[in-house]
């Protein structure tokens, strides 16, 4: 029996990346003494541009396994 992760749609996984860091730069803001409503403004504007990031640029492409020429006859 092989155990294997579930596939997740990189959809789902840029949308947790997005809030996981929106998160933490929000209550960083709050933490240094940004205003609420400026932190929650900064939290989400960067969040929506972390989603835009990893849904672009962070998939794996599958590798490309070279093809190998027919031997010669």
């Amino acid at each position: 029996m092989h155990l294997r992760a579930p596939s997740i749609d990189h959809g789902v996984v840029s949308l947790v990346w997005a809030v996981a860091f929106g998160l933490f730069i929000w209550f960083g803001s709050l933490a240094v003494g940004v205003s609420g409503s400026t932190a929650f403004i900064i939290g989400a504007v960067c969040a929506f541009l972390i989603f835009l990031f990893v849904r672009i640029c962070g998939e794996e492409r599958p590798r490309q396994v070279p093809r190998r020429s027919s031997p010669p006859r």
